[in-house]
């Protein structure tokens, strides 16, 4: 082993990269590798249903670092290569080919895979998924080379494609099974919102119904699908289709090392696991979160942008803990979105809606039972985030009136 001490960092993207950022910018000396199953440097997943697949940027724009900064920053990173396994008594973990590389601490950023329902016609070429560059320049081009997109889910993904693809101009269908689009990330009433937002773009928007079959034909050296067979006994035609029914966190290798798991890798507020050498950050991280006072997971780009520099600070020894609460964003048409806070389906009493909620400017805001601010939403109001998440860290009652009346300030 070399005298410098190895930290070594699983996973590609947004967090891995950030990670070896953070540990140069603290002055770490030691080795540094990131070890990314992909064969692209690490880059930003958001553009992927936004910006890139409405041709607004190109790959470079949202890579994290060029491949210099690897090397003036003495980062080894390998790409296209997986990790199979982790000793944690050893302190190595080992490569495809049998080879191990030890280690003094350990970051896990193995980020999540696209859900796959087992649907007949499912495993058709033309059903797509969305998790990676490749998946979004092939959505690309079937915009260019077809006129109707059916997809199933109506989340962030699902929504977000389904805007893309009006915009390129094919016909589009989205079907999901809850009440409304958004149901758990928003509840009934903001996911109404980006119902109305969708019809009005008309796109064919079926909530409440399951799927039952990708329908599928003959193609010859395939089975190709044509759109799909609802629940209700209806059916969809469709040139293609997008699953986008969430994503499961890749947590397989650390259950595999023995580190506590429930729906991610467990990690306290400073984002260590239940090894005291090894965090984990981004998807895959369930933290102990010391503002909201329970467990959550955040499967959003905040989390993979701003965890690792705790993370590096816990790796170093220091005593930082990660506290920021959760942040997300979409554009959808002409409607852009900050979510900030957390309101979990079920656990909010009320949305007070401040502003103009039929012309879509408005912010809207989550309060439990006692009228404390638990979560904030502004749509196409901006420079407000800041008061938003000094409401919800005050975690005193608010008076909802005065909190709808725009006259007063935040």
């Amino acid at each position: 082993m070399s005298s410098q001490p190895r930290f070594v960092v699983v996973g590609g993207g947004l967090a891995a990269a950030k990670l070896a950022e953070a540990l140069r910018a603290n002055d770490f000396e030691g080795e540094v590798t990131v070890i990314g199953a992909e064969e692209h440097l690490p880059y930003e997943r958001p553009p992927l249903s936004k910006e890139y697949l409405f041709g607004k940027k190109q790959f470079a724009d949202f890579t994290v670092d060029p491949a210099q900064w690897y090397r003036d920053h003495r980062v080894d990173l390998r790409l296209g290569t997986t990790v199979t396994a982790i000793d944690r008594e050893a302190k190595t973990v080992t490569l495809p080919d049998g080879s191990t590389l030890p280690y003094d601490k350990l970051a896990l950023a193995t980020g999540s895979t696209p859900r796959r329902p087992d649907l007949p016609g499912a495993d058709s070429p033309n059903v797509y998924t969305l998790r990676n560059i490749e998946d979004s320049e092939t959505l690309l081009q079937l915009f260019g080379q077809n006129d109707s997109l059916a997809v199933i889910g109506a989340g962030w993904i699902g929504l977000e494609v389904a805007a893309a693809a009006r915009g390129a101009g094919l016909r589009v269908t989205v079907v999901e099974s809850a009440e409304q689009p958004l149901l758990g990330a928003l509840g009934p009433e903001m996911g109404a919102v980006f119902a109305d937002l969708h019809r009005e773009h008309e796109v064919d928007l079926r909530l409440g119904v399951t799927v039952e079959e990708i329908t599928t034909r003959d193609g010859g050296e395939a089975m190709l699908a044509t759109g799909l067979r609802l629940g209700d006994g209806s059916t969809v035609e469709a040139n293609a289709v997008l699953i986008a029914v969430g994503a499961r966190p890749n947590i397989d290798l650390a259950a595999d090392a023995g580190l506590e798991v429930d729906g991610g890798v467990l990690v306290d507020e400073r984002l260590a696991t239940s090894d005291p050498d090894i965090v984990a950050i981004g998807d895959i991280a369930e933290q102990r979160h010391p503002t909201l006072g329970r467990r959550i997971r955040v499967e959003h780009w905040a989390n993979a942008l701003n965890q690792p520099a705790v993370a590096a600070s816990t790796m170093l020894g220091g005593d930082a803990v990660y506290d920021r609460l959760p942040y997300f964003f979409t554009d959808q048409y002409d409607l852009g979105m900050e979510y900030t806070g957390y309101a979990a389906a079920g656990e909010y009493a009320r949305v007070v809606v401040r502003g103009d909620l039929a012309g879509r400017e408005f912010v809207a805001f989550w309060l439990d039972g006692d009228n404390r601010v638990l979560a904030g939403m502004n749509v196409n109001v901006w420079d407000v985030t800041d008061r938003v998440k000094e409401l919800i860290a005050a975690g005193e009652p608010v008076d909802p009136d005065r909190l709808a009346d725009t006259d007063q300030p935040l």
